[in-house]
C-alpha cells in the first residue's frame, strides 16, 4: 500500500478518536468534574502504558531522568486538558476544535524559548494569521463572547507547551518513559485537585465506559497522528487533520442540536491557511550550495 494512503487511513483513526473523546467527555461531565475525569483517565492510562510496555519489552526504559522537565511538560498538558474538557461542555464542539488548530502557532512562538529555535519572519506571519483566525472564530463582542472561547484558546496554549517540552524530552528520553510519567504525574495532579474540596466523586456505573473510552481514545489519537506523520509529510497529513472540524460540527448538530456557524469555518480556514503556508515554506527544497 502506498505510504500516503496509509497515512490517510491513520488520520481517519485520529479523527475518529478525537471525536469519540469529545463525545465521551461531554457524557461523563454530567457525573464528574474535569479534575475527576483527568484522575480516572490517568489511572487507566498508567495501566495501559505498563501493559503495552511489558508486552513490547520496553518497560525497562522507565527511569527518573529529567524529572523537572517531565514536571513542566505535564503541568502544561494537565492545564490544557482540563481547560479542553471544560470548553467542550460550554461552547459548541466546532468552536473548540477550531481554536485547537492554533496549537502549531503557539508551538512556533514557544520554541525559541524552550528549544532555542530561531523565530523566522514566516513563523511570525503565520502566528499573526492564526491570531486573525482566532478573532474570526471568537468574534469578541458583548453579544457573541463566551468564557468558553477563552478556555479553549488557553487549552491550545497548554497543549503547545506540552508539545515543546515533549520535543525536548525526546532528544534524550525514550517514549515509554515519557508516557509513563505523563499518566502518573497527571494522576497525582488529578488526585490533588479533585480532592482539594475533600470530595472525590466515584463514577456511576454508566460513566465508567465513557471514562475508559476517553483514556483509550486519547492514547490512540496521538499514536495514529504520530504514525501518520512518520509515513507522510506534514503537508499531506495536516489537510486531513483539518477534516476534524466539519466532522465534529456535524456531530454537534446531530447529537446536541448545535448550529453550523459559517464564521467558525471561515476562522478555522484562516488558521489552517496560516499553518499550512508556514509548513510549505519550512519544507520547500533548499538550493544546494556548491563548495
Amino acid at each position: 500500500m502506498h505510504q500516503t494512503l496509509r497515512a490517510c487511513l491513520w488520520m481517519i483513526g485520529t479523527i475518529i478518536s478525537f471525536t469519540c473523546m469529545a463525545i465521551a467527555g461531554r457524557a461523563v461531565s454530567l457525573d464528574l468534574d474535569t479534575f475527576e475525569i483527568m484522575l480516572y483517565r490517568s489511572v487507566i492510562g498508567i495501566g495501559l502504558v505498563l501493559l503495552v510496555s511489558t508486552v513490547a519489552g520496553t518497560r525497562h526504559q522507565i527511569g527518573v531522568r529529567q524529572m523537572p522537565l517531565h514536571g513542566l511538560r505535564n503541568i502544561s498538558h494537565f492545564a490544557g486538558q482540563n481547560l479542553w474538557f471544560y470548553s467542550i461542555t460550554v461552547i459548541p464542539l466546532a468552536q473548540v476544535f477550531a481554536l485547537e488548530f492554533t496549537l502549531p502557532l503557539w508551538v512556533m512562538l514557544l520554541s525559541p524559548i524552550v528549544l532555542a529555535e530561531r523565530l523566522t519572519w514566516n513563523r511570525v506571519l503565520a502566528a499573526l494569521g492564526g491570531f486573525i483566525g482566532i478573532l474570526v472564530v471568537a468574534r469578541p463582542s458583548p453579544e457573541t463572547f463566551d468564557f468558553g472561547l477563552v478556555t479553549a484558546a488557553l487549552a491550545a496554549i497548554g497543549f503547545a507547551g506540552s508539545a515543546v517540552f515533549t520535543r525536548r524530552l525526546t532528544r534524550t528520553e525514550p517514549i515509554t518513559q515519557i508516557l509513563f510519567w505523563l499518566t502518573t504525574m497527571q494522576a497525582v495532579f488529578g488526585l490533588i485537585f479533585a480532592g482539594f474540596d475533600g470530595d472525590i466523586t466515584v463514577p456511576a456505573a454508566a460513566s465508567i465506559p465513557w471514562i475508559v473510552l476517553i483514556a483509550c481514545a486519547g492514547l490512540v489519537a496521538h499514536f495514529c497522528l504520530t504514525t501518520a506523520l512518520s509515513l507522510a509529510p506534514a503537508t499531506v497529513v495536516m489537510p486531513i487533520d483539518f477534516a476534524r472540524l466539519p466532522v465534529i460540527a456535524f456531530v454537534g448538530m446531530l447529537l446536541y442540536q448545535e448550529l453550523l456557524d459559517p464564521w467558525v469555518f471561515l476562522g478555522a480556514a484562516v488558521i489552517f491557511g496560516a499553518n499550512y503556508l508556514n509548513i510549505l515554506y519550512e519544507t520547500r527544497p533548499r538550493p544546494v550550495t556548491k563548495t
